[in-house]
């Protein structure tokens, strides 16, 4: 049986806002949920709980943007993110830990350079398709099936498409939910989603749809000046966190 003591509930609760937030405010910022569930649960079993309670958050998301997402961007990215998440399959039976989150933080820290160089040299946006679609896709398989950590790269895909707040959060949400309901399957199979991890979401389900609400809230009084850095300090704090 899962047991959490008073400070690994205090953490999931925190896990679950941020979820909530995440969804319809703060994209990138799911990385910091991440640490927060690893922190009070055992590995699989923080990956199993936390996949749930982002498949709510996802639902709210698609709620609040449902007709704000980048269909075209959507699907030049559906091929190259299948291939990632098989390479990720593949790359942890071979690979420790330690040298997949060191090697996701390093790429995680590049793409954020080159997004500021970016914007810095008024460099045109990126394009639905091409090269930057392949690239930024197959890594956010990558990176979903080797540490849950997909969120950054996206982000950094949707900012350099120049996409408005409601248009990278629409956006988002249908990506996630695609991707999340791809994974529920293994995910169950493997036990990592199991009777224990259901009942531990059961409870922090009001949290995340409590927070997802006040995040719509807070994305209406978002100014992409604001928006913007804050997406590119979420992708730089998950990546030093990857690195440490």
């Amino acid at each position: 049986m899962i047991t959490l003591s008073s400070t690994g509930w205090l953490l999931m609760v925190l896990a679950a806002l941020i979820v909530g937030l995440s969804k319809t405010a703060l994209p990138g910022s799911t990385a910091l949920a991440v640490g927060l569930a690893a922190s009070a649960l055992p590995a699989k079993e923080s990956t199993g709980t936390l996949l749930v309670l982002l498949m709510v958050g996802d639902l709210m998301a698609i709620r609040a943007y449902r007709h704000d997402a980048d269909w075209p961007t959507l699907r030049s990215m559906a091929p190259p993110v299948v291939a990632g998440l098989l390479v990720g399959a593949v790359y942890m039976r071979v690979a420790d830990d330690l040298a997949m989150r060191r090697v996701i933080g390093v790429i995680l820290l590049l793409m954020a350079a080159l997004n500021v160089w970016q914007r810095a040299s008024r460099r045109p946006m990126a394009p639905a398709g091409g090269w930057a679609s392949v690239g930024y896709g197959g890594l956010a398989g990558f990176t979903t099936m080797t540490a849950n950590a997909a969120g950054p790269v996206t982000s950094l895909y949707f900012l350099s498409r120049g996409f408005d707040v409601r248009r990278f959060l629409g956006t988002s949400a249908w990506f996630y939910l695609c991707v999340n309901i791809t994974k529920l399957p293994l995910a169950i199979g493997a036990g990592v989603v199991n009777p224990q991890t259901l009942v531990i979401d059961l409870v922090l389900v009001p949290v995340v749809l409590l927070a997802a609400v006040l995040g719509r809230r807070l994305a209406s009084r978002i100014s992409r000046k604001v928006f913007d850095p804050l997406v590119l300090l979420f992708t730089v704090v998950a990546a030093l966190n990857l690195l440490w």
